[in-house]
């Protein structure tokens, strides 16, 4: 009975459940409630807007909460639904299901990544990419690090000249069975996307929809500054390549040496695409490498480049971007710029033509493998269920941003951010504008929001402070694009780690070491730049 005891114990500390950080939805959900129980201690206020409905400096104003207690508990049981498909007044300044305005729920890009679930699913019936992939593995067995630096360095100027994050959701199918063949895990593809193309919007020189709007509300051209920006991106860039290889030289080298480990599918949350992206075996098949593509796979091949390279095409802002025009602009809502003509080439497309471009290129892939009416049905509704788990993370951060909207308590915090800057020496104010956006990039995720909101405050205070108006727009966005590399409520982020199944936690974990980089070099970087000036 002695010797019981101790295996006893033994087995009982062995079965002891260790504790396992949230899914991406619960966590996301778990920031949805300490924002709305934040929102209850800090004041409502507001600012007096200019025509234009920016804010002006010097009018904010206490104001009663809008809501009451029973409100602001319906706020917060209703924030998923107004994040699915919510509308913003012009008029009341809130978000709801039942008021006239325009959309502010996140259904678009929800839609979106369905239907590039439906087309992966059919493709990959094909067995067309998995092929394909096995090919493209073979010859780049021992170049893996070449593919990972021009996705990254083409993302990344994607981003830094047109804001290309969102699209970007719909590249993980295509790459995360690729990079497994390679031996790379999960968190490499993710990486690889996620801060290839966010450390392009952090380092934006000429993107409309952060630069130009921000230079459109400081009264500059979007020109001005870019030779420091250019500076910028080249370093941020690099640094960030250089981060993300290292850990993929690890991981190859190591399967071991992984922060996700290689089987991270399971039953509840398998897809399309996991079927090939379980482990860091080099071959997707044991046969894949050695069959050659048969005509209905070059065709599905085909198919599948041509509705990718039209999605990049179709969402650039050419004529902004090679007119060098500023705001004001949105990305979010209606992916414009006004005041630019389109030029005769530029289809101006956004989730709803994305969403029905990759919907028709689904039955499209259906008719050309010759499969039945129901076939094709099926795959097509496997394939967008199995988005609805990133559908559900995008949500809940669409909830968030409603409920810092419909408290009115964005104006306190922009207010508090306008006092911490005020008086700063000119290298000081510089550090301090883009250290005071980052909590403010948390929530308002989208840079033409919050360049319309920030600006117009920052742009005095600039001036005051005898900081050029060029580098205050620099600081602002390196403060955003920081922010968004880590924050909760980007849907980049939030979305692209639920598809790739990366934890959160873990995410956090590989990022902090270039997170604190990128702000040292940034903040070194404008501190000289605002003392030369």
């Amino acid at each position: 009975m002695s010797e019981a005891t101790p295996k006893t114990t033994n087995q009982s500390k062995a079965s002891r459940p260790r504790f396992q950080f949230p899914s991406a939805v619960t966590t996301l959900a778990f920031v949805m409630v300490l924002v709305w129980v934040a929102a209850l201690f800090i004041p409502s206020g507001r600012y007096a807007r200019d025509a234009d409905g920016s804010p002006i400096p010097g009018t904010f104003e206490r104001i009663e909460s809008p809501l009451t207690f029973d409100k602001r508990v319906a706020q917060l049981i209703l924030a998923p639904v107004n994040g699915i498909y919510g509308l913003l007044s012009p008029v009341a300044g809130v978000v709801d299901t039942e008021i006239v305005g325009r959309l502010f729920g996140q259904i678009g890009i929800i839609v979106f990544i369905m239907s590039i679930g439906a087309f992966i699913s059919i493709s990959f019936a094909t067995h067309s990419l998995e092929v394909a992939v096995a090919a493209l593995a073979n010859r780049l067995r021992n170049h893996g690090w070449l593919l990972i630096t021009a996705v990254m360095v083409l993302f990344s100027l994607l981003g830094t000249t047109m804001g290309f994050s969102v699209e970007t959701l719909g590249f993980y199918a295509l790459f995360i069975p690729l990079m497994a063949a390679l031996g790379y895990d999960r968190l490499v593809t993710a990486a690889m996307i996620i801060v290839g193309s966010l450390i392009g919007v952090m380092a934006a020189t000429v993107n409309p929809f952060s630069i130009g709007v921000a230079a459109g509300e400081a009264g500059v051209g979007i020109g001005e500054g870019i030779l420091l920006r250019l500076i910028l991106w080249v370093l941020l860039t690099s640094m960030a390549v250089a981060w993300v290889l290292r850990y993929a030289a690890r991981v190859r080298a190591s399967p071991s040496a992984s922060l996700i480990g290689f089987d991270q599918s399971t039953s509840e949350d398998a897809s399309s695409a996991d079927n090939t992206a379980g482990s860091p075996d080099p071959d997707l098949d044991p046969d894949a490498a050695d069959r050659t593509l048969t005509g209905t796979q070059r065709w599905v091949l085909a198919i599948t480049v041509l509705a990718f390279g039209l999605m990049i095409f179709s969402v650039i802002p050419w004529a902004s971007i090679l007119g060098g025009n500023t705001g004001p602009a949105d990305y979010y809502v209606t992916h414009e710029v006004a005041g630019v003509e389109p030029l005769w080439f530029e289809l101006d497309w956004w989730f709803p033509q994305l969403a029905m471009l990759f919907l028709i290129a689904s039955v499209l892939v259906g008719l050309v493998a010759r499969m039945d009416e129901k076939e094709i049905v099926r795959l097509i509704k496997a394939g967008a269920s199995d988005m609805m788990g990133p559908a559900m993370v995008i949500l809940l951060a669409g909830g968030v941003s409603v409920i810092m909207t419909n408290t009115q308590t964005l104006g306190t915090i922009l207010h508090a951010m306008e006092q911490l800057i005020t008086g700063s020496s000119a290298g000081a104010f510089a550090v301090a504008t883009m250290v005071v956006n980052v909590p403010l990039a948390f929530l308002i995720p989208s840079s033409s929001g919050h360049a319309a909101l920030a600006m117009p405050l920052l742009t005095p205070l600039a001036d005051f402070a005898g900081v050029g108006r060029p580098l205050t727009i620099t600081a602002w966005i390196l403060g955003h694009g920081l922010a968004l590399l880590v924050s909760p409520t980007n849907v980049v982020l939030i979305g692209g780690l639920a598809i790739a199944k990366v934890g959160y936690d873990k995410y956090l974990r590989f990022m902090w070491p270039l997170l604190l980089a990128l702000f040292v070099v940034s903040a070194a970087v404008l501190a000289i730049a605002a003392s030369i000036a």
